[in-house]
């Protein structure tokens, strides 16, 4: 093997060319790559491709070009547990079940234990370590907050109150703060976002308000921005609103979906969010996805395996991977969970299922250590 040691570099003219689209000029030295939304036609051995239509990239390995990818970036509001919490059985019973997998292995949920009040229709929200269930339907809408310890399986813990009863609520976060958006209160549409610090109990305060009052939605984040999208406002919506997690204040505009939707999914990871399933007209498997710091309307990125509706904000990610948990597929309940690779558009695969069939869980994530 050979070695080449450089200790200067001194280039005062015109840029110096090097195989790879590696560039020398003056006393920098930059990787070039070929940026397009299409394969490029005639790459060389070692040539990287930014795919700016998938925001992928790729190095051109043996005839072939080969994902280049980072570790799971071990984003700040989850981790490689999914929590799967509450929820509706098919008999009709609301249920306390709180169940977790490991997102990136493919397997069967596993009991974790129970969540302090039987409930469903609820929101979740998370840090790496900590995760709380708020709201939800007992009966009629509740305030109630518990929490759970995301690496040691047990019960949930009383956490605080929100700021008024919610059930169909959607919730977010970037690590250290948890919001809350949307929802009613058992006869009314909500625009209300609650705000908690997510490592301290407590009763969650008021944080703001969505643009446009709704239940039935769903939310995802980045380490900045909360973002909403769809729900019912009295009729199906494509709303998609968002708010500096940091910044009390009320939502503003995002874009659009590409249909008015309810009952949708949503999961993320640091820089995409990805909206699954629901009911337009009808039950949907779509998937469609956005750029969650740079406002907009959504893409379409595939689809799911079932066509369905979630009943709940039911999504878990861990910064790589995307799982949409149960649901109703218009007959009934389904366990059925499948996974995205939320950098890579395309169809949702089999994962595995749920202890039960069932609907209207909440969903996050945390480490498992």
């Amino acid at each position: 093997m050979s070695t080449i040691k450089v200790n200067t570099i001194d280039n005062n003219g015109s840029n110096v060319d090097f195989p790879n689209k590696l560039k020398v000029r003056g006393n920098a030295i930059e990787q070039g790559y070929t940026a397009s939304g299409t394969e490029p036609s005639s790459p060389s051995e070692g040539d990287f491709w930014w795919d700016s239509a998938n925001d992928t990239l790729y190095q051109y390995i043996n005839s072939e070009f080969k994902t280049v990818s980072l570790a799971a970036s071990g984003i700040a509001w989850g981790g490689d547990r999914g929590l799967i919490g509450g929820g509706r059985i098919a008999d009709g019973s609301k249920i306390n079940v709180v169940q977790y997998i490991t997102i990136a292995t493919t397997g069967n949920a596993t009991d974790f234990g129970d969540l302090t009040v039987s409930r469903q229709e609820l929101g979740a929200v998370s840090n790496s370590t900590r995760a709380v269930f708020g709201g939800g339907d007992t009966g009629s809408a509740v305030d109630t907050m518990d929490y759970v310890t995301t690496a040691t399986t047990g019960n949930a813990t009383d956490f605080g109150n929100l700021a008024g009863a919610r059930q169909n609520l959607a919730g977010c976060g970037d690590g250290t703060y948890g919001v809350f958006g949307g929802g009613d209160n058992g006869s009314y549409n909500q625009a209300r976002v609650h705000l908690i610090t997510v490592a301290t109990a407590g009763n969650a305060t008021t944080f703001g308000n969505l643009t446009v009052a709704r239940t039935k939605l769903a939310a995802v984040s980045d380490a900045t921005y909360g973002v909403w999208a769809g729900g019912d406002s009295g009729s199906f919506s494509n709303v998609m609103d968002y708010v500096t997690i940091a910044s009390t204040g009320n939502a503003t505009d995002f874009g659009d979906l590409g249909a008015t939707i309810e009952n949708n999914t949503g999961v993320g990871d640091a820089t995409r969010g990805c909206f699954g399933g629901g009911n337009t007209s009808g039950r949907v498997n779509t998937i469609e996805y956005i750029t969650i710091a740079s406002t907009g309307n959504a893409t379409d990125f595939g689809d799911l395996l079932e066509t369905k509706t979630a009943l709940g904000s039911t999504g878990c990610s861990d910064g790589t991977y995307g799982t949409f948990q149960g649901g109703y597929n218009g007959t009934s309940q389904i366990n059925v969970i499948e996974r995205i690779t939320i950098q890579t558009t395309g169809n949702g695969t089999d994962f595995g299922d749920l202890l039960s069939s069932s609907q209207a869980h909440a969903g996050c994530s945390g480490n498992a250590s």
